[in-house]
């Protein structure tokens, strides 16, 4: 056996939804497996998505030995660009995986910089002492894949989002012959997916729901505008199939989701007759029961087509009375609020809107309880790392695998940071380093702080006070001060609180000596909450004169 260590390091994507990136570490020799994004929650004010902490990978850049993707999906591949400018490796990917990759790369202006290798189902290539064994599985996307990665320390099963679909939208099962070579060589560790880890019995196939589709385009008396994700061809596909069948012409709606299509189609991922196919102008003059639109929102975005369909701000196109709106995604855990305000809105605007669980619109591509069972048997590793969910989705997955005779002692529930390492057949738990958020608003990223998010919410809930102060050279107020708030109280029964804390200001400056700055935003904030129960955010500025 080697001497050195593998490491298998979380950098995102265990305790949480999202973000999902994996690093190997063996000498002086780093894997990285996916660079995803998070939506953020809806208290982070202000910020438009959040990818992984990857400082540990950036201050060792020089070893990172290639970049490998499991799938397309955002939640895989949506930090590509952030990693790219720092990070020159190669990147490995499917073709489709690949195809998101350029688009995402191209909005960026970073695809020139990249180096991308095309890899497929089946193949085995290098990455440093890593060899590396990409097989087919079923998701809800196109063109996955798990990785068998084969370092001196032995073999590891990466099986990322799979499902054991028996009838998949591409006719490609997950590769059941191949998972079990990797038993017959003897695994060392089992990373798997454990989203629906809470979930009994065994995830439907994608195929059901051609049903829901066919009932959504008979009972619908106008336009159907159907609502998904960008990267989900196989839905795409499934909902031109359904146009197709029920005679209506398809467009498709929103940038990405035009971009994403327009990939598929080039790279024979989607093949869509001429004769459905059509674009939004001249979908927009069609009769509306002739028509069928698919457009971004599933998960409530404010910017989406979905999300401004809902406040009335769309410009190419508004609701119109027989719309039937369809969500067909999954909520991501995060997003509840935000989805059931959009299908709120669109009900209040006159729409008919069918979402999960009322219909069967939706089809999870991630495993659940019994299809878990189903790998750790057949795969027979000798530990097992639950990865790609919340706590509570991880802690599940080991019960699930302990109630079915895997030893407790060979599996680690372990969140972002937490480094497990193998050497000579054994798994220990090593060193925590960082695995939080980086918040990314805009143009800016990691300017953002947790300190920064509060300082929004807080001005959100409680306001704002400005308090200005001019002073003479005997630190005396040369005129009174002049106080304004934003989102905050005027009043408070019959006292009028701007005034009352002018007279305070007023006070505290006569009987202040040393630092008067700081006096006042303190007694300010003690006298306001004393007045409203409320903590608003009070700055003072001073002046001398």
């Amino acid at each position: 056996m080697s001497s050195k260590k593998l490491k298998v390091i979380p950098i995102g994507g265990l305790g949480e939804v999202g973000k999902n990136m994996m690093l190997y570490e063996y000498g002086e020799n780093i894997l990285i497996v996916d660079t995803g994004m998070m939506f953020p929650e809806n208290d982070m004010l202000g910020i438009d998505y959040i990818i992984p902490d990857f400082e540990y990978v950036r201050e060792r850049k020089d070893i990172v030995r290639g970049i490998v993707f499991t799938h397309g999906h955002q939640d895989h591949i949506g930090a590509v660009s952030h990693i790219v400018e720092e990070i020159s490796a190669p990147l490995y990917a499917t073709p489709l995986t690949r195809g998101l990759i350029e688009v995402k790369l191209s909005e960026d202006k970073l695809l020139n910089k990249a180096n991308l290798n095309t890899i497929h189902a089946g193949d085995e290539f290098n990455v440093g002492p890593f060899k590396v064994e990409a097989f087919h599985v079923c998701h809800s996307i196109p063109d996955t894949v798990g990785l068998g990665i084969t370092s001196p320390a032995g073999l590891v099963v990466h099986a990322s989002d799979y499902k054991f679909d028996p009838t998949p939208v591409d006719g490609w099962p997950t590769d059941f012959a191949k998972l079990a070579d990797f038993s017959g060589r003897g695994v060392l560790a089992l990373l798997a997916d454990s989203t629906n880890a809470d979930q009994a019995g065994w995830t439907p196939s994608e195929k059901m729901l051609d049903g829901a589709l066919d009932k959504i385009f008979q009972d619908a008396p106008g336009r159907i505008i159907i609502a998904s994700f960008a990267s989900l061809v196989s839905r795409m596909k499934q909902v031109a199939e359904a146009a197709e069948r029920h005679g209506r012409k398809m467009a498709f709606v929103g940038y990405s989701m035009r971009q994403n299509s327009d990939m598929a189609h080039e790279l024979g991922y989607l093949n869509i007759p001429s004769h459905v196919l059509v674009d939004l102008n001249e979908a927009l003059n069609l009769p509306p029961q002739d028509v069928v639109l698919m457009a971004t929102g599933s998960q409530g975005e404010p910017y989406s087509i979905m999300g401004r369909l809902s406040r009335g701000t769309n410009r190419r196109f508004d609701l119109l009375d027989d719309d039937t709106i369809v969500l067909s995604s999954h909520t991501i855990p995060g997003n509840e609020e935000s989805v059931y305000q959009t299908i709120n809105r669109l009900f209040q605007r006159g729409a008919n809107v069918v979402y999960a669980p009322l219909s069967h619109i939706h089809v999870s591509g991630h495993a659940k309880q019994d299809e878990m069972k189903l790998m750790i048997n057949l795969v027979k590793p000798k530990h097992l790392i639950p990865v790609h969910g919340e706590l509570r989705h991880m802690k599940q997955h080991a019960i699930l695998a302990e109630e079915s005779g895997f030893p407790g002692e060979n599996i680690a529930v372990v969140e972002n940071g937490q480094v497990i390492e193998f050497k000579d057949g054994e798994m220990t738990i090593g060193e925590r380093i960082p695995g939080g958020y980086v918040f990314v608003d805009g143009v800016r990223v990691g300017d953002i702080g947790p300190s920064v998010v509060r300082e929004r919410e807080a001005l959100a809930q409680e306001g704002v006070v400005t308090i200005s102060i001019v002073l003479n050279h005997k630190a005396r107020l040369q005129t009174e001060p002049e106080i304004s708030s934003r989102g905050f109280v005027y009043k408070h029964g019959d006292s009028d609180i701007i005034e009352e804390t002018k007279k305070k200001v007023i006070e505290l400056v006569k009987k202040t000596e040393g630092d008067i700055h700081n006096q006042v935003v303190k007694s300010i904030r003690s006298f306001l909450y004393s007045k409203t129960k409320k903590r608003p955010i009070v700055l003072v500025t001073i002046s001398w004169v």
